[in-house]
């Protein structure tokens, strides 16, 4: 579920505080994990994207585990809590440097909606070079809650999400993404949402996001 967090106008350092599973206000930075954590972002979407495809040797199978389980030691020793991950903070990169979402670039936030290009990679691959349906409504949760949290300037949970698939949603092309909160009703936020491939429409979103009370998760 999308925590539909604003992103403010400053990348200063902020410790916020957390009220019922969110920030009060999300601290966003350009800075964690130093200058060349997008480069590590982009290296492990790439590892995911050979991955999905590989078919190693058994022998090479062997060598590949050494060197992950390696790899995974050196993460987990850094490891902090998610208040702190620059996963999903840093505004700078691709989907807020959060490597579990389809990675995407938000162009304009206006009256009309949230505007994004969103690209799939192969790691999203469905079946016959078309993302997968889930991963479609991935990309629709987290840019219907940005739509949502500018509609109310809060933050909500997502309370349902339907997504309509129209045509072929391709990988490893810029796709356009406009999410709008169709209706505000008291706490209820009404979102609508398409990606196009050009003038194509892949697919819609339905959805409601409910603004969450003080305290609440």
């Amino acid at each position: 579920m999308s925590d539909g967090a604003v992103s403010p106008d400053t990348s200063t350092e902020v410790e916020d505080p957390h009220e019922g599973g969110f920030r009060a206000h999300t601290a966003i930075t350009t800075e964690r994990g130093g200058p060349r954590y997008g480069e590590f972002s982009e290296q492990v979407r790439t590892l995911m994207d050979r991955a999905r495809y590989a078919c190693p040797t058994p022998e090479l199978a062997d060598e590949l585990i050494d060197e992950l389980a390696a790899i995974n030691e050196k993460l987990a020793a850094v490891r902090i809590d998610e208040w702190h991950s620059p996963a999903g903070t840093r505004i700078d990169l691709p989907a807020r440097g959060n490597i579990t979402l389809p990675p995407f670039e938000v162009t304009d936030v206006n009256d009309d909606g949230v505007f994004a290009t969103v690209t799939f990679r192969d790691f999203h691959l469905g079946g016959n070079k078309a993302a997968h349906g889930g991963q479609v409504a991935v990309a629709f949760d987290d840019l219907g809650g940005y739509a949502s949290a500018v509609a109310i300037q809060g933050v909500s949970r997502t309370a349902y999400l339907t997504v309509q698939y129209r045509s072929i949603t391709p990988l490893n092309t810029p796709l356009q993404c406009r999410t709008w909160a169709e209706k505000v009703d008291g706490r209820k936020v009404f979102i609508k949402g398409t990606i196009h491939d050009g003038d194509r429409l892949c697919a819609e979103m339905d959805a409601l996001f409910i603004k969450l009370n003080p305290g609440q998760q």
